[in-house]
């Protein structure tokens, strides 16, 4: 009864496990879709306190990860965000220090052992800098200004103002027009960051702007003569000037080493900076072994997103690569640069103090796109160097690419082997993600990576499905792989209380490990349904229907939606964004009427109202209409992306040139996907559903193209036609079990398979062609009674499990055979299962709470439960933290009506859960729904179910949490303006219902 009636379906799908990499030219070990592969697994991100911890706890740190199904960790040392801890020694143990390479060595060794890849940082805490000498030109520069008023008549004559505070980049006179204090700045997004409550705006006159840098003597002196106005001039001084800004700060006032000063952020916005990075590991930490064993087990070099601060995003070469680039001088226009070009995520309530524009109609606008896209190209060098020098160890580079700073991130992504996003700036909006996927799509990128489930604040509290959900929607986005924010080390660390090092201070989730109640108790079954997931996901070419275009100066760091039309993901349309400069790549061309035929196969563009569009760019749409793509410009004229004086002339003769082209089409806004549809170009997957579905498609180089669906938010049905004849299996990511697709109608090249999912369900639907015995048989119309199937038992048949839910329609086969019976006998009713029995394991501080190594001391408590509520409902668990064990009996076989076997549904499991039937655990099932066929576990008489259920640990720390530390740190909520979570929902809530059926043999 236990063996598998499924195996030899199994064997005859494609089992290819290995695939070529474009990236590297390596070949990927991609395992099986039942065990995927180390390298395609998810990876924890895993906080290092500092060097002086333990290698033996990190070792087993990370043999625990892999023994959950983890494919390795990304490697963070920490440094407890660059905050200094009391105790801590980092010139002795800091980044690059002997003992950091003991630990690193440590890591490394612990991943050969246990077969995993491990994720290197370029530098301490976000990956920002290495430890360096302080006059090492490839530190971050900063460029300052100051301004002063020049006398009504004219006339200025001595020091210029700031004069010292760095090397002079320009000096700059222009009339004031007018001017406005007191202007209020955003409310800052992080308050830690600071802000500055004000600001001053000066209008410039455009055609008084001129620079005086020649004319500043060796010793600062200027001799000015303007003429005299009523609008008095003002000048304004730039310098450049090293930060010396610690990512990590020394904590020693020793001198004798580059250790001793900490470790420095580099410049991002040159070649330089990068090399003072790979510098530094060449010459600190790629030496003998450790490097043998990071190209052995070394997965990527990365760099998290860029929390860097300053006045102006700046480099000493930017006035070289601007000329080279706009073949005009930046130096006039430095005035117009200074607000809103420093960090404009983290800095975003301090974009400066002074502001300047224009008398033109931009504004001025135009130049400080000229200055970014200068500043792109600095930042492109800068990736550009680490990529080489990784991949020259025959390693990839990992980047959080353009996050934070004011750079049109879209055009950069295509510069790094696995550009990474995070679902914490990108709030899981599967718009946003579509926006940083596009380039990667469009480049083939293996990889498209996501720093996954940091949640504000939800430490020791974030529950599982609402992980998967996250994960659902960045997969929805493009997404491929998630690295999981993140997992703790469990030793001692100064002046940390249990229950351990808990890094960001109790805010951010989550904080993974042994001691965490999920951990051995269904965390495992959700870490392999993620490595299923991208296994399918990472197989292939991704197809996608739709190209929209999107250019921004600076990309919005929260990445929000930009189309705003549901229309197209109501159709099922699938769609990415892609910027102009991507367009200059080599696969942006036209072949067949489709944008990257060899790639996404785009089958049309279109062009929102609130694009901002360049001359080139245009140049380059009309080429695609002409050449036979389809160019849909929806809701008007779009706006135009300004540069130098913002004169549109010659852009506005191209949109007239393009509005004229063949395959060029103007509708109304929301009608771009009536449009598609009456042109003749559908989605690959037309959806009809009672809720909102998101599906990807790709193509497999084994012979599989994988679909995945992604239910969204609330419970839906409805039905997805596919193009493909291709016969449908579906891939259970929660077991790894293949089955073929019981109800579908096939007709004209497309097939039609009806489906029903709850909220936040995912599924995954292979099509191959390759299938054995009878499973081309399938039902063209299925009863509802009908719960569950079998194909391929000893009989040829399929088997159907039918409920004692009503028979609505008949059952009509694809051979032409019609059922409107099923059964001869009523079979049992389905009944709820009721008595629970509660046994409440706590887990609770031990007696030392000083000792951050210890686990939890645990005591029982039991609990009769008339009904499943939640542990808030119970006053002596409400606070609990730990696993609950229900049991209850089920009588087996029932006394009235008829039954071979029987379902149980369980209510959502949020936090994980496992089932036992008489001792048996039941294979993984899917938490959002969980629906587990019992019959191979039952007995007659009495049967005895167990559910394991663990709780978060949040209700049971908030009780004391004036009392935890973590790096002599308190909960630092109110340093966050934020307030302490109150507690959440634990246990199993609901109903737990059993669906008796009766097997009938239905074929041939």
């Amino acid at each position: 009864m236990m063996k598998s009636i499924l195996y030899f379906i199994v064997l005859s799908l494609p089992q290819l496990g290995n695939a070529f990499d474009d990236q590297t030219g390596a070949t990927i070990d991609y395992g099986t879709f039942e065990n995927p592969a180390a390298r395609i697994r998810p990876r924890f991100r895993y906080w290092l306190p500092d060097a002086s911890v333990d290698p033996d706890i990190v070792q087993q740190n990370i043999r625990d990860a892999g023994s959950i199904g983890l494919g390795g960790v990304e490697f963070l040392p920490y440094y407890n965000y660059g905050e200094t801890v009391s105790g801590a020694d980092w010139s002795t143990y800091g980044f690059g220090t002997p003992a950091f390479i003991n630990v690193f060595k440590a890591a490394l060794q612990a991943h050969k052992d246990s077969g995993l890849v491990m994720d290197f940082p370029l530098g301490p805490s976000q990956g920002q800098g290495v430890p360096a000498s302080t006059d090492d030109a490839g530190l971050q520069w900063d460029l300052s200004a100051i301004s002063a008023q020049v006398p009504k008549n004219g006339s200025f004559h001595g020091v210029l103002p700031g004069w010292g505070t760095g090397d002079l980049v320009a000096v700059v006179s222009a009339q004031v027009l007018s001017t406005r204090r007191n202007l209020s700045n955003p409310d800052s997004a992080i308050p830690i960051f600071g802000s500055q409550p004000s600001y001053t705006e000066y209008t410039l006159k455009n055609s008084t702007l001129q620079e005086w840098s020649q004319n500043v003597s060796p010793s600062g002196e200027l001799r000015l003569t303007l003429p005299p106005h009523v609008n008095s001039y003002r000048l304004f001084a730039f310098y450049q000037h090293l930060t010396l800004q610690n990512n990590v700060p020394s904590t020693t006032n020793a001198s004798k080493s580059i250790f001793d000063n900490g470790s420095y952020t580099v410049d991002h916005f040159s070649a330089r900076g990068a090399q003072t990075v790979t510098r530094f590991w060449d010459q600190h930490i790629l030496k003998g072994e450790v490097k043998q064993l990071l190209q052995t087990v070394g997965n990527y070099g990365w760099e998290d997103s860029m929390e860097i601060l300053s006045n102006t995003s700046w480099t000493p070469s930017l006035p070289n690569i601007f000329m080279d680039k706009y073949k005009y001088s930046i130096k006039p226009y430095l005035p117009l640069i200074i607000y809103g070009n420093n960090n404009i995520n983290i800095q975003s309530g301090a974009p400066g103090i002074i502001r300047c524009i224009l008398d033109t109609p931009d504004q001025g606008s135009g130049y400080v796109n000229d200055f970014r896209g200068a500043l792109l190209e600095g930042y492109r060098a800068y990736i550009q160097h680490l990529t080489k020098w990784v991949n020259a160890m025959g390693l990839q580079y990992s980047s959080q690419v353009s996050y934070n700073m004011p750079l049109d991130a879209l055009a950069n992504v295509p510069f790094v082997d696995a550009p990474e996003c995070e679902s914490l700036q990108f709030s899981d909006n599967v718009d946003g993600y579509r926006q940083f996927s596009g380039p990667a799509v469009l480049t083939g990128k293996r990889v498209i990576s996501n720093e996954m489930g940091a949640v504000t604040p939800k430490a020791y509290q974030h529950l599982i499905t609402d992980l998967l959900w996250q994960i659902g929607r960045a997969v929805a986005g493009g997404v491929n792989q998630v690295v999981l924010h993140g997992q703790t080390y469990t030793g001692n660390y100064y002046d940390t209380t249990w229950p351990g090092n808990t890094p960001f201070w109790y805010l951010f989730s989550e904080l993974y490990s042994e001691k965490q109640p999920s951990w051995s108790h269904g965390f495992s079954e959700a870490i392999d349904y993620i490595g299923r997931l991208q296994y399918t996901q990472q197989k292939g070419q991704p197809k996608i229907d739709v190209v929209i275009y999107n250019k921004e100066s600076a990309t919005n760091p929260n990445f929000a939606t930009v189309y705003n039309d549901n229309s197209l993901i109501n159709q099922g349309f699938s769609y990415v964004y892609l910027s102009p400069d991507n367009f200059a790549l080599p696969q942006a061309y036209v072949k067949n009427g489709t944008l990257a035929p060899t790639g996404p196969e785009f089958r049309a563009m279109i062009i929102p109202s609130s694009s901002n569009l360049t001359v080139q760019g245009v140049r380059d749409i009309r080429k695609y209409a002409l050449e036979g793509l389809p160019v849909i410009l929806s809701g008007g004229l779009p706006h135009a992306y300004l540069t130098k004086g913002g004169d549109t002339t010659d852009l506005l003769e191209e949109i007239t040139a393009l509005k004229e082209t063949r395959n060029v089409y103007s509708v109304n806004a929301g009608e771009a996907a009536k449009k598609l549809l009456d042109i003749g170009i559908g989605p690959r997957v037309h959806i009809q559903a009672n809720g909102t579905w998101y599906p990807t498609w790709r193509s497999g180089f084994d012979g599989i193209d994988y679909l995945y669906i992604l239910g969204d938010v609330m419970k839906s049905s409805g039905q997805l036609n596919v193009a493909t004849t291709k016969r449908p299996y579906f891939f259970d990511l929660w077991t790894g079990k293949k089955s073929p697709v019981l109800h579908y109608q096939q007709a004209r090249g497309r097939i039609t398979i009806p489906l029903s999912l709850a909220a936040n369900q995912t599924t995954v639907i292979g099509f191959t062609n390759t299938h054995h015995g009878n499973t081309s048989l399938h039902a063209n119309e299925l009863p509802s009674s009908v719960i569950g199937y079998h194909y391929g038992n000893e009989t040829g048949k399929i088997e159907l499990h039918v409920s004692a839910d009503t028979q609505d329609i008949a059952l009509k086969l694809s051979n032409g055979k019609t059922m409107t019976d099923l059964v001869a006998q009523q079979p049992t009713q389905a009944y709820q299962l009721s008595n629970w029995n509660l046994t409440v394991e706590h887990w609770e501080r031990p007696s030392n709470l000083s000792d951050a190594s210890m686990i939890a001391e645990k005591r029982n408590t039991t609990h009769q439960l008339p009904s499943l509520v939640s542990w808030q409902i119970i006053p002596s668990i409400a606070n609990a933290s730990g696993v609950g064990y229900y049991t209850t009996t089920l009588s087996w076989p029932p006394t009235s009506g008829s039954a071979d076997g029987a379902y149980i549904f369980l209510p959502q499991t949020t936090n994980g859960a496992r089932l036992f039937i008489n001792g048996h655990c039941v294979p993984a099932f899917d938490y959002q729904a969980p629906k587990i066929d019992i019959t191979p576990y039952l007995m007659d008489g009495e049967n005895h179910l167990r559910v394991d259920v663990p709780s978060v640990m949040w209700n049971y720390l908030r009780t004391m949490l004036d009392e935890l530390r973590t790096g002599g740190s308190a909960a630092k909520f109110v340093e966050f303006e934020t307030e302490a979570p109150g507690p959440v929902d634990n246990g199993l809530i609901g109903e737990v219902w059993v669906v008796p059926y009766v097997r009938v043999q239905v074929g041939h």
